[in-house]
């Protein structure tokens, strides 16, 4: 489908950055005196073993994928209570219901976002703003070229795995679905009342084991991801 897609002020924001996201906010309120619907889109993928990823590249990823958006909701709120009305719609993870080796500090980060999303949702019910998750499984972005590499060294024991690991990942985002998929859902949920607090997006297998992990025992769960990751099969 084709929209009309009206002329609009696109504004550098820095997620990370507190000072920019009040300054951004406080523009757009100047101009537009409310803030209708929020969407919670920027974020940074991050790989290695956990031995090896560095506590600097961890604090960055939550920084993009955590702590920045939980400052921008809150900067949001107080329009959007004012009116008695507002949308929050946060872009998580089917990683954020479940660990995914050599990528454990994004799955939690998005598994964190879960949450917090899950939380405001309750806190902020009563001033009719609303809150969705909506996590995408693999999608053809540009996540690949902006993803931080943790790796310590050439040398690590990690080594084969990792990269074999990385290139079965890097093969399912080449080969996804477009992006367009998700901004649907988005105008959707937008137009209708009656929306759901999650939404699971994605390939089949990807969906199904976050059914596989609320069904299967700890250790039958692990054995049979430890057989579809490393053959490209999540």
């Amino acid at each position: 489908d084709k929209y009309d897609i009206p002329e609009y002020e696109l504004l550098k924001c820095d997620i990370t950055s507190s000072l920019d996201i009040k300054k951004t906010i406080k523009h757009i309120l100047s101009i537009e005196n409310h803030i209708d619907v929020l969407i919670n889109n920027a974020g940074i993928g991050i790989t290695g073993p956990l031995e090896e990823t560095s506590e600097s590249d961890i604090k960055s990823a939550y920084q993009t994928n955590l702590f920045g958006p939980i400052a921008i909701i809150k900067e949001c709120i107080p329009s959007m209570r004012d009116r008695n009305n507002g949308l929050i719609i946060n872009i998580t993870s089917i990683l954020g219901y479940f660990g995914i080796p050599f990528r454990g500090v994004y799955c939690a980060t998005k598994s964190s976002l879960e949450i917090i999303g899950e939380v405001f949702s309750m806190e902020l019910k009563k001033f009719n703003i609303r809150v969705v998750n909506i996590a995408p499984g693999d999608f053809k972005t540009d996540i690949i070229s902006r993803r931080i590499d943790s790796r310590e060294n050439n040398f690590s024991v990690y080594k084969k795995d990792y990269l074999k690991s990385i290139k079965s990942a890097n093969k399912h985002v080449e080969n996804a679905q477009s992006p367009e998929i998700i901004s649907k859902l988005i105008l959707k949920i937008i137009n209708t009342n009656n929306i759901k607090i999650h939404y699971k997006i994605g390939p089949f297998i990807q969906k199904f084991s976050i059914i596989l992990k609320r069904i299967l025992p700890d250790k039958l769960f692990e054995k049979i991801h430890n057989v579809l990751v490393p053959n490209g099969k999540l």
